[in-house]
């Protein structure tokens, strides 16, 4: 049975499909990504009906963002009106704030938009930042990474024979979802953290799977 809202009528049945995947895609990840493949086909008819999805993802309390820069459409959670936010561990908020600060550096330091680490990379620079914290050990950080794969923060190559070799490629999208102004701002969060007793919880823009 192929069911369609009256109020979209005017759609293409063509571009149908699509739309339904687009909408998939942002309620599932919270994000879209259009840089590659069937993505960035996504991506351009998810730009062709922008009023569209913005409209439809109002009625659940959520904001259609787009980048200037980027191909990216993100379903932001609007505060107080949308009870979508997730939540992350103390082990995944120290994981995704040390993400940041990477990308952060690195954007400005090389020429590539293309971030790339390593897990031993990522590690190092845990107990960096947050060295007088307990921090996670391989099974939780494989869980952790592996949940930021599907929402879309980051692109993972593993390595079966060395874990520590994985490849992690932090996207933008990272950046977009947890939205710090400055490093300052990104220090001042990461101190509630820094604590060995800290035991704080993070409430993210992006969507509760």
């Amino acid at each position: 049975m192929n069911i369609w809202p009256e109020f979209w009528n005017h759609i293409p049945e063509d571009d149908r499909p699509v739309i339904r995947s687009i909408i998939t895609e942002l309620l599932s990840t919270g994000v879209l990504f259009g840089d590659i493949g069937r993505a960035r086909e996504m991506f351009l008819v998810a730009r062709e009906f922008q009023k569209e999805l913005a409209d439809y993802l109002s009625v659940v309390g959520l904001d259609l963002v787009t980048d200037p820069e980027q191909p990216i459409l993100q379903a932001r959670p609007v505060p107080g009106d949308c009870g979508l936010a997730a939540k992350f561990s103390k082990e995944e908020t120290l994981t995704v704030l040390t993400l940041w600060r990477i990308y952060d550096e690195l954007r400005m330091e090389q020429a590539s938009d293309v971030i790339v680490i390593t897990v031993n990379d990522l590690y190092a620079r845990l107990k960096l930042y947050f060295e007088k914290v307990t921090l996670p050990t391989e099974s939780p950080l494989k869980e952790t990474l592996n949940k930021f794969k599907q929402r879309r923060f980051i692109r993972l190559e593993k390595d079966d024979d060395m874990f520590g070799e994985s490849r992690i490629e932090i996207l933008p999208t990272l950046a977009r979802a947890i939205p710090f102004d400055s490093p300052a701002d990104w220090a001042e969060h990461a101190d509630l953290f820094r604590a060995p007793d800290g035991d704080q919880e993070t409430t993210t823009e992006t969507i509760q799977q």
